[in-house]
């Protein structure tokens, strides 16, 4: 069943390092069967605190999306989206297994 990696942009705190994250973000999928859904489009909180923006990615599986989170080329993206911005991240199965 399909698992979803959501990610809650809180707060953007270095522009610069989220720009040296984007790029090396998008190289990371490679490799990996990930359905970008959500890509921090306009939105609508209706309830809980605010946040910057909403990022959905479709995997086929949990383990695709933790091989997807735990690669090389992720973890040093990673180190930049942490020094760039504050985010709540996790990876949540899909219905019906």
């Amino acid at each position: 069943m399909s698992a979803y990696v959501v990610m809650l942009r809180e707060k953007t705190t270095d522009q610069a390092q989220m720009a040296v994250y984007s790029e090396q973000a998008v190289l990371a999928r490679a490799g990996h069967e990930v359905t970008p859904l959500v890509r921090y489009g306009r939105m609508k909180i209706l309830e809980g605190p605010d946040f910057e923006g909403c990022l959905i990615h479709q995997f086929p599986t949990l383990e695709d999306a933790e091989n997807w989170y735990q690669s090389p080329k992720y973890q040093e993206a990673l180190k930049h989206r942490q020094k760039g911005a504050e985010y709540r991240v996790f990876i949540v199965k899909g219905v019906g297994d």
